[in-house]
């Protein structure tokens, strides 16, 4: 294992839940501090407050990754005896880096809205809404039969070729390629000045559009020609689509009212509202974590029979009442299960690079509402 400095955790920390996937406008990414200094522990927080602050002094740890941007914001003046002020004087005397995950951290897979469907038993899941894909693009390569399978070993490694469950997936068809080196050319085969046939396979693979620059670095280093011939198509179809919330189904139809029961137990949480009627038969669920007011129209539109959300507003659950849409709200502090979910997840990322880190779950309350039950 290896010492590691910020830049190095969120880097793997980014390979699983990328900037890119954030809403426009999100302010995800670096809020305070640098990047460039040693870390051996990383406390993982849903909201960063002055008491977050003073947890990861007391445990040592010199990175915050938070799922609540704590400056959402632009900060135009910072009053050090303000709240924000403390906070943030306090990161800066400490050394204390503040990192956001906010919503590229809900759409990554395995991310937020997957822990909260897993948490509630919701199988075979969908995004609500897809907010990201990439084409796929299709490489086709001209190479000597004898050097092909080295080829479509590298093509592999780089990533392309991998459909579903399965990698290594490419095609090959076989011919006569033909050419002739002129002045100044260094050929594999052949002589300059003559005309060459050669048995070559034409091996084609696909790939995701972000991996383009990976394969075809692979691709050239691998291949005997000093000229590949090579040709780049992109596709009409699409991978990697991922998007906000979740909608499956459970194992077996509730009620609602049975449906609201499970939800307080599995969150744990000492009290939630619901809008429906109690006796309605539930078995699709969407769940989407946090704010999920503008997403009632999507859910149904999915087919859902309730959508589990935080911070229902009134005329919002009078709408989703009106679509026959049930809705759960056990409110917005439910996305504290990313703590447990990130740190287990960022530990084993740390690992497989041997990184030296130590993730730290906060035990910082930070649900603002006290509840009369």
């Amino acid at each position: 294992m290896k010492k590691a400095n910020g830049h190095q955790i969120i880097e793997v920390f980014e390979s699983w839940s990328p900037k890119r996937l954030a809403f426009e406008g999100d302010p995800v990414g670096l809020h305070i501090g640098q990047l460039n200094r040693p870390v051996d522990k990383v406390l993982i927080t849903l909201d960063v407050n002055e008491r977050v602050i003073d947890e990861a002094i007391e445990q040592g740890a010199t990175l915050i990754i938070a799922h609540h941007p704590p400056l959402f914001r632009p900060v135009k003046t910072i009053w050090t005896d303000s709240p924000q002020g403390k906070m943030i004087e306090k990161c800066i005397k400490h050394d204390i880096a503040v990192y956001a995950a906010h919503t590229n951290l809900d759409i990554a897979e395995g991310g937020v809205n997957d822990m909260l469907a897993e948490r509630l038993g919701i199988m075979d899941t969908e995004p609500i809404e897809v907010t990201d894909s990439e084409h796929l693009v299709k490489l086709a390569v001209f190479c000597p039969q004898s050097e092909a399978n080295a080829l479509r070993q590298q093509l592999a490694i780089a990533g392309a070729g991998a459909i579903g469950d399965y990698t290594g997936c490419s095609f090959s068809s076989q011919g006569i390629g033909r050419f002739t080196p002129v002045d100044g050319a260094n050929p594999t085969i052949g002589e300059v000045g003559e005309a060459t046939c050669v048995e070559e396979e034409r091996i084609e693979v696909v790939f995701p559009e972000s991996l383009q620059s990976k394969v075809l670095k692979a691709m050239f280093s691998a291949h005997p020609y000093e000229e590949p011939a090579f040709d780049l198509f992109k596709m009409q179809q699409k991978t990697n689509v991922q998007g906000i919330g979740r909608v499956g189904y459970i194992a077996e139809s509730l009620t609602l009212q049975q449906f609201a029961e499970h939800v307080k137990q599995a969150f744990g949480v000492p009290a939630l509202r619901f809008v429906g009627d109690p006796k309605t038969l539930v078995r699709k669920v969407a769940v989407l974590g946090g704010d999920g007011n503008k997403y009632i129209s999507a859910a149904k539109r999915k087919g859902a029979d309730v959508l589990v959300t935080g911070d229902l507003y009134y005329h919002v659950a009078q709408d989703a009442e009106a679509l026959g849409l049930a809705v759960v709200d056990p409110g917005h502090n439910v996305e504290k299960i990313m703590i447990a979910g990130v740190a287990e997840k960022l530990s084993v990322l740390c690992q497989d690079k041997s990184l030296d880190v130590t993730c730290v779950e906060s035990k910082v309350i930070t649900e603002p509402f006290q509840f009369l039950v």
